[in-house]
């Protein structure tokens, strides 16, 4: 079958069978289990009531249940468990406890992961919040603003695969003497008359040459966030700002970033719940290697390369431990900004 027509039967069969389900649920449960007519009416469309709420939750629960829970619950058990393949060509898992975690802490790759998350952390959030807010602030104020939101918009279009061939290219090296195709060779080159770099190989600086590719597509987001923040501050305080003879950092740094901080913290902290879990842009432009390794990449590496589970699941369960906090911070903030 054709992949479109694939894409379609599939949403039909979706939508389709929501809305049976909601239909038939609702007729059971009138008709045959309240039904609201007889000597118990009053009291069976009371039961009725209470029990419907519970029918149209029940899909979305149940996949909750099979693609959040569930999994969380199957990796807990992996970390904590050490995959045997017997004589037979059969595979068993042996408990091992905190085992598969030692072994991890011991590993220098772990923690080369590590550091290098920290490092994304600090940098990438930031960087990407301050730039987002600068282009909001500043494409607001010219007349072409909307043409320059799109175009910085736009690399949020592309998949974080795509940008790092992209940005591959930025950094490709030729050999000495040939025309270079990289920007950042072909400057360097014009400009030094050195060789060529090979960027992505020269350790802890390539970090942050793979981190600009992320910046590169989240700052687009922050502007469109700060953007929309911006415009909601009301504008009797800035005008109060300009008859006290405030000057214009003064207006944006002591008047309108206090009123935006709320969804700052959103932005910087939905942000840093993606730079935990990268991994499309390192697996794609070092594959982790000359000390890029990150978190998802050395999960990756253990679960699919080594064929080790139990270490695997430990380092899900350690990015999982490090995100959860961050969520729950980031929708209490956003709760408290709907209020």
């Amino acid at each position: 079958m054709h992949p479109a027509l694939l894409g379609l039967v599939t949403i039909f069969m979706g939508v389709g069978g929501c809305i049976g389900y909601f239909w038939l649920s609702n007729v059971v449960l009138d008709k045959f289990i309240y039904p609201p007519s007889g000597p118990k009416a009053g009291r069976n469309i009371n039961r009725a009531n209470l029990v419907r709420p519970w029918l149209f939750l029940f899909p979305a629960l149940f996949a909750l249940c099979l693609y959040l829970a569930y999994p969380v619950i199957e990796t807990i058990r992996l970390s904590l468990t050490e995959r045997v393949t017997q004589p037979d060509g059969s595979t068993t898992y042996d408990f091992v406890g905190l085992a598969n975690y030692a072994q991890m802490m011991g590993e220098p790759k772990f923690w080369e992961a590590m550091r290098n998350n920290m490092l994304w952390l600090i940098v990438v959030p930031a960087l990407s919040t301050a730039f987002g807010l600068l282009a909001a602030q500043l494409t607001d104020r010219i007349r072409w603003g909307s043409i320059a939101k799109s175009l910085i918009f736009m690399p949020m279009a592309i998949s974080f695969v795509g940008a790092a061939v992209i940005w591959k290219l930025v950094y490709d090296a030729r050999p000495p003497g040939t025309e270079q195709i990289g920007i950042m060779n072909a400057i360097y080159v014009t400009l030094s008359g050195n060789e060529p770099q090979q960027w992505l190989t020269v350790p802890f600086w390539n970090s942050f040459m793979l981190m600009a590719v992320l910046i590169w597509i989240q700052t687009g987001f922050a502007m469109v966030i700060l953007s929309a923040a911006l415009r909601g501050i009301p504008e009797e305080t800035i005008e109060a700002a300009i008859v006290d003879g405030a000057n214009p950092f003064q207006i944006f740094f002591k008047i309108k970033v206090p009123q935006i901080m709320g969804t700052i913290v959103v932005v910087w902290t939905t942000i840093t719940i993606v730079v935990l879990k990268v991994f499309d842009i390192v697996f794609a432009m070092t594959n982790g290697q000359w000390e890029t390794q990150v978190l998802a990449n050395y999960m990756y590496d253990k679960l699919f390369r080594a064929n080790d589970w139990g270490v695997g699941s430990a380092s899900a369960m350690v990015i999982m431990l490090l995100v959860t906090p961050i969520l729950i911070w980031n929708v209490y903030n956003a709760r408290k900004e709907m209020k």
